[in-house]
């Protein structure tokens, strides 16, 4: 039998997989994705979706044809067709279940969004999110058959999405992250990792567009809301419990890493379902900060025990995992639930105390918490990796180095060609580094979009002030570890978050007006 690289395939599908096909590829997914995000026509918008759900997997299937992982493609081309069929045919179950009862989508996302299953692609193994690959499939299928066959069914949705949009700043919120996508994708064109650049636009962009688009037209009611937080709660609970069990156990699931740095310390890392334990650590925090809200605005008794007997829990898991970015995350996100719920002034003293607390704890015993090796060692290499990514944008200011390219301008600028790394664990210095000046005033762009969006009007509404918290603590765990963009989380937020900007928009204050307002606690209680 001849190895699988020695099988031939049509001569048109290797044109298709090969040459400057994948770079305009890319740049093409990445416009329909923005097509989605941006037309209000509910038949362009499925056109768009359904292209981009075709377009990626063939720019995947591009970037590994000729690895290793498709060997058995290569060897059985019948049973991969089998497999094919069978996987659009659960999609296709899915979706027509999702037609019928969308507001399940919601719930769906949010299950699938932690769930990591490693897999290799373009000759590195990556973490992927399988389960919520599905669930967007599914979803964006639903929505295909709608926008074609039934285009009525979507149409009001989308002109009132459009009469309001057009007159909020959650308009420039979606056109910057179109935008920013499309930048990307065109900044891919001219780096050095265009591998990379083509992974991060098919596994994370792209679909995560995707999905924010559907939970955007989701009608997020305060029963939906509350189901959703009680299952975000539930599996936070569940995660943290895996945690424990791991801690008592010293047994590591997953990352050979982390189970080799757990042998050599005195102290041991807990990651749960999670492959790095900041990620593990940045969900409960953002759980958590979640249920201080709750527990903020809720009346009963019954449920501020309930919650306070889940954050109790939540806790627990957040300090075996050791992760100090998600510390200050959660934090950061309690202190903006704080100023949102009272004065900012006693958010600020609060804040304060808390600080004074912590930095006499450090200055007992700096040993404790890693001082002793400088600041260097105790935060893992991250000034070191924060330099060199501020090194790489004064070489090269404007335009940086091209999507995806850090890893390797870093290792080739320190002469480390071995050195595994993906980001400088700092957002604006990774995106200045790979996409320069331009890339760096859209991100700072899409911030300040996000922010006002999530906080105009906010302070009323006890969902939409969680959901701005939740953010702010997101955004500051990205300056300390990695993944903005690249986290479905932050694109759940934006899209929860508009879309409860948009039930509270003045075109529904006539029912506050004459007193008919729901009570707090049956928002978020």
């Amino acid at each position: 039998m001849l190895p699988y690289g020695a099988l031939s395939a049509p001569p048109l599908v290797l044109g298709a997989l090969s040459g400057p096909l994948p770079t305009l590829g890319v740049v093409a997914v990445a416009l329909l994705a923005a097509v989605v995000m941006l037309h209000r026509e509910v038949r362009f918008q499925a056109l768009a979706m359904l292209g981009a759900l075709v377009l990626a997997p063939v720019l995947l299937l591009s970037d590994i044809w000729h690895s290793p992982q498709l060997s058995v493609l290569h060897r059985h081309p019948l049973l991969a067709v089998v497999g094919a069929l069978l996987a659009l045919g659960a999609v296709l179950a899915a979706a027509l279940v999702l037609r019928k009862r969308p507001a399940l989508l919601a719930g769906a996302v949010l299950v699938a969004l932690p769930f990591r299953i490693p897999i290799q692609a373009g000759g590195t193994t990556s973490n992927l999110l399988v389960p919520l690959y599905f669930v967007v499939a599914a979803g964006s299928l639903a929505f295909v058959l709608d926008g074609l066959f039934n285009p009525a069914a979507g149409g009001a949705a989308a002109r009132a999405s459009r009469r309001w949009t057009d007159a909020t700043p959650a308009c420039w919120l979606e056109r910057l992250l179109a935008a920013y996508i499309v930048l990307y994708a065109v900044q891919a064109t001219y780096s050095p990792k265009f591998e990379k650049a083509l992974q991060q636009m098919v596994f994370f962009y792209v679909p995560f567009a995707l999905a924010y688009c559907l939970l955007r037209r989701i009608d997020w009611t305060p029963r939906l809301t509350r189901i959703c937080v009680a299952l975000l709660a539930g599996l936070a609970v569940l995660f943290a419990l895996v945690g424990f069990v791991e801690y008592a156990t010293k047994t590591i699931f997953l990352n050979p890493k982390l189970i080799a740095a757990n042998a050599v310390h005195a102290y041991f890392t807990v990651n749960s379902v999670f492959f790095d334990p900041n990620i593990f650590g940045r969900f409960l925090a953002l759980v958590m900060v979640l249920l201080g809200a709750v527990l903020l605005y809720a009346r009963r008794k019954r449920t501020q025990l309930a919650t306070l007997g889940v954050l109790a829990i939540l806790w627990g898991g957040l300090v075996l995992t050791l992760s100090r970015s998600s510390l200050g995350a959660l934090l950061v996100g309690l202190a903006a639930l704080a100023a949102l719920r009272w004065q900012v002034g006693r958010a600020v003293l609060a804040a304060a105390v808390v600080v004074a607390l912590a930095a006499a704890a450090i200055a007992v015993s700096p040993t404790t918490f890693g001082l002793n090796q400088g600041l260097n060692g105790a935060s893992s290499g991250r000034p070191g990796l924060v330099s060199g990514g501020i090194d790489l944008f004064a070489a090269r200011p404007l335009w940086g180095y091209g999507s995806g390219s850090f890893e390797t301008e870093y290792a080739a600028r320190h002469n480390q060609p071995g050195q595994t790394l993906s980001a400088s664990h700092t957002i604006p210095i990774t995106i200045a580094a790979e996409q320069g000046l331009i890339g760096e005033l859209a991100y700072l762009a899409l911030v300040l979009a996000a922010l006002l969006t999530l906080l105009h009007r906010a302070r009323t509404d006890p969902a939409r002030v969680a959901i701005a918290a939740a953010f702010i603590a997101l955004v500051f765990h990205t300056l300390l570890y990695a993944d903005f963009l690249e986290d479905p989380i932050t694109w759940t937020l934006l899209a929860v978050g508009v879309a409860l900007a948009r039930r509270s928009s003045p075109a529904r204050a006539p029912d506050r007006a004459l007193g008919h307002d729901r009570p707090l606690e049956q928002q978020l209680a």
